[in-house]
């Protein structure tokens, strides 16, 4: 195999090619937020009302009538804010903080019986770890260029 060295006068230039890939792909990261957010900005009304908050009473957490509509909260406030780039590894702390215990409290399927139970409950048990990953990784790089904290960021400098 043998590699290509770019003579000294071309180094530093970009092609056409690589100067349209990041017109391309700018708009990868908010749809890759708009993504992300949907199923929590989704889910969040039905945690205040009293269907949900039944739900969570019946699967054993405390004080379902105030922890269930705070972590509505926790979906509205972090959804909204991945969603639209602003303060989105805030956002995505909040909904990490949703995620963590909800998976291991919620979606216990190595304790159930029935086979068809405990399947469904490994695939949403698996579904949350994913999104964990993913609220782990907005923290980390942040919402990308096309967001809020970039016009922010854009504007002090």
């Amino acid at each position: 195999m043998t590699t290509h060295v770019m003579p000294s006068s071309q180094r530093g230039r970009v092609s056409r090619a690589e100067a349209a890939e990041p017109a391309a792909t700018h708009y990868l990261a908010p749809l890759g937020r708009l993504l992300f957010s949907v199923i929590f900005l989704l889910s969040a009304p039905g945690h205040f009302t009293a269907m949900g908050v039944e739900y969570g009473a019946s699967a054993g957490v405390p004080l379902p009538g105030v922890l269930v509509p705070v972590a509505g909260l926790f979906l509205i406030i972090g959804g909204l804010s991945v969603l639209l780039g602003y303060h989105a590894r805030v956002g995505a702390a909040l909904l990490l903080l949703f995620l963590v215990p909800v998976t291991f409290y919620m979606h216990r399927f190595w304790g159930i019986d029935d086979p068809a139970m405990a399947q469904m409950q490994q695939v949403h048990f698996i579904k949350n770890v994913s999104l964990m990953g993913g609220a782990l990784l907005l923290m980390y790089f942040g919402a990308g260029p096309v967001s809020l904290d970039a016009r922010h960021t854009h504007r002090a400098t």
